[in-house]
């Protein structure tokens, strides 16, 4: 028989063999992650009739006689280049840009398999799984530590439902500004006049508005000679305006208690700012027992108040005393700072009474800071310049200035429980960088159930560094003030960077790493096993995986809301197969002819 009958029958089965590769990668053309593969050609044994000769003197040498016997598929590569990235609207859609594969197992861990697949969703328990249920491996953050830790051996990743981040006391306040070197010693800066009405009803019905005015908080203010008012919720001053009728004026921290027209039930008018306290004297004044309805209460260019009592008005006589009952103490400071406005006045007269000047601090930096339970504290840190620092000639090398920093009441700061401030101070070199600042430190105590004894730390900058408070020649302002402290918070959304670490996003409005996946690389991809439902295991050929994180020793990294596209090419695919056809025609054309030279031989004999 000849042997090119079984030639062609080899080059039709190996052509089968080739047709069933193509036909497999057109079927997956839209199949996440897959990679194509490539059948290989190869000849069979050839069969040898002469063997090759050197040569011998004057006979040159012969090369050998061989016969192949046919082809068959010497191997089927399968090709791992880049697909096309498709984006998608679900964050949990993963796909790799590069080299490596997804981890995942079957059986927590156990054992490991690979994908380039990135179809994840979370299930009914948190784990992170693709579409037959495998968990995606990697690393989770530490519960105690808070901390991922990348060196550790990988596991489940899970995201427990209904996660939630515990509050966080503060324990560190840092503070960058600058205190303008040029300001003078105790020279603070005067509140503005206020010329806004006093929030009654117009003629027409219609109420008065106030001007956009700047107020300052009585609380955060100072006398003639520096002294902070660090006036409290309840304390003020009594007023008469006819000598014998009295009223209360109550200082208030909040906003929504303020009643500058005395529409309350006690009968007393409750202030929080300048303007505050100047409309409800001006309204106190207008409807008091003696009506004056022109006489005004303004504030000057200086911060101090003003009490004209113009043309045509009743005589007053004024009289403003400390206020105090069981529950309040008197703020002697602010009592005489307004005590000088007492004294009759005469109607129509031209003169006027004028308290003592109210300013604000030089400068002054307010932040919120939270205790053990996540309750949020304003913390406000004021300073003023109280000196010069000189050398043993005199020569100025410096400057020192007081800090005041106060929290809000209730609590105890350095386990006073009566005071809330504590008075510090800080000192420049006379280059403007940071010389020295005490304290360095606060302890902290809010009468809320919290954590008792709260240790901040005062970060205000590096001694002789310009790396937080600085004294140069120029505008005081803050430049940053932040600290380390924050409220609980739920779960609201998970996002996955390029580095596959899942950032949970909190309701507190803190953002950290929850887990971070992880990602193989082979020696040898090619080797890899492909086990159905685009699933790759280790071979004996592969090489062991070197698992790390993405976009870090080879590894590609990570996009989400994308996946990763088939890598067949249909026009490849596509002329591959009239390829293969031919080829198959081709072989079958071999058997046809060889049998059409054996019938000529059998009709020989006839």
């Amino acid at each position: 028989m000849m042997r090119s009958l079984w030639s062609g029958v080899t080059g039709l089965q190996a052509h089968q063999i080739a047709m069933d590769v193509e036909g497999n990668n057109i079927a997956n053309v839209n199949t996440n992650g897959f990679k194509y593969s490539r059948a290989n050609f190869s000849d069979l044994l050839s069969q040898t009739s002469k063997i090759a000769t050197a040569p011998q003197g004057k006979s040159g040498g012969k090369n050998p006689m061989q016969v192949g016997l046919g082809s068959e598929i010497g191997s089927i590569t399968r090709m791992f280049s880049q697909g096309s990235i498709q984006t998608t609207s679900k964050n949990t859609d993963l796909a790799i840009q590069g080299n490596g594969f997804f981890v995942v197992s079957p059986d927590g861990g156990k054992t490991y398999k690979y994908t380039r697949s990135g179809d994840f969703v979370f299930d009914a328990d948190g784990n992170f799984v693709n579409s037959k249920g495998l968990i995606l491996q990697g690393w989770v953050r530490d519960k105690n530590s808070g901390k991922l830790d990348t060196t550790a051996p990988i596991q489940n990743i899970t995201i427990p439902p209904g996660l939630t981040t515990p509050a966080n006391p503060t324990s560190i306040l840092n503070l960058k500004a600058n205190l303008n070197s040029g300001a003078h010693i105790v020279n603070r800066s005067p509140i503005r006049p206020l010329d806004s009405t006093d929030g009654t009803a117009g003629a027409d019905g219609t109420p008065n508005t106030k001007d956009d005015e700047k107020i300052d908080d009585f609380a955060v203010l100072f006398n003639d000679e520096g002294d902070s008012f660090n006036i409290k919720d309840g304390q003020g001053i009594v007023v008469s305006f006819d000598g014998t009728t009295t009223k209360e004026f109550r200082y208030t921290s909040n906003p929504a208690n303020v009643d500058t027209t005395d529409g309350n039930s006690d009968g007393a008018y409750y202030f929080r700012t300048t303007e505050d306290l100047r409309a409800s004297l001006q309204h106190y004044l207008r409807d008091s027992t003696a009506p004056n309805p022109n006489a005004t209460v303004t504030v000057n260019d200086l911060g101090k108040f003003e009490i004209n009592n113009s043309a045509g008005t009743s005589p007053l006589d004024i009289k403003i005393s400390g206020l105090s009952d069981a529950t309040t103490d008197e703020n002697k400071l602010f009592t005489v700072a307004m005590k000088s406005l007492s004294g009759k006045l005469s109607a129509g007269s031209t003169g006027i009474k004028v308290s003592q000047s109210i300013t604000a601090a030089t400068h002054a930096s307010s932040i919120d800071i939270f205790d053990s339970l996540g309750t949020k504290h304003t913390v406000r840190l004021e300073f003023r310049k109280s000196g010069y620092i000189t050398d043993t000639n005199g020569t100025k090398v410096g400057a020192t200035w007081d800090m005041k920093i106060i929290v809000p009441e209730p609590g105890e700061i350095g386990g006073v429980p009566v005071a809330n401030e504590v008075m510090g101070t800080v000192s420049f070199n006379d280059d403007g960088s940071l010389s020295s600042y005490t304290p360095s430190s606060i302890t902290y105590t809010a009468n809320n159930g919290s954590a008792p004894n709260q240790t901040i730390q005062l970060n205000l900058g590096t001694t002789n560094r310009f790396d937080g408070l600085t004294s140069f020649d120029s505008n005081s302002n803050t430049a940053g003030i932040s600290q380390d402290g924050f409220t609980g918070g739920d779960l609201d959304g998970i996002r996955i960077d390029e580095s596959g670490t899942l950032v949970g996003s909190f309701t507190n409005g803190r953002s950290f790493g929850l887990a971070q996946l992880a990602m193989a690389k082979f020696t040898n991809n090619v080797g890899l096993e492909s086990e159905g439902g685009n699933i790759f295991i280790q071979t004996a050929n592969s090489g062991d995986p070197v698992i790390g994180q993405a976009a870090v020793g080879g590894r590609g990294f990570v996009q989400s809301s994308a996946l990763e596209m088939s890598n067949v090419d249909l026009s490849r695919s596509l002329t591959q197969l009239i390829v293969i056809q031919r080829g198959f025609q081709a072989n079958s054309k071999t058997i046809t002819t060889s049998d059409q030279m054996l019938n000529t031989l059998l009709q020989l004999k006839q």
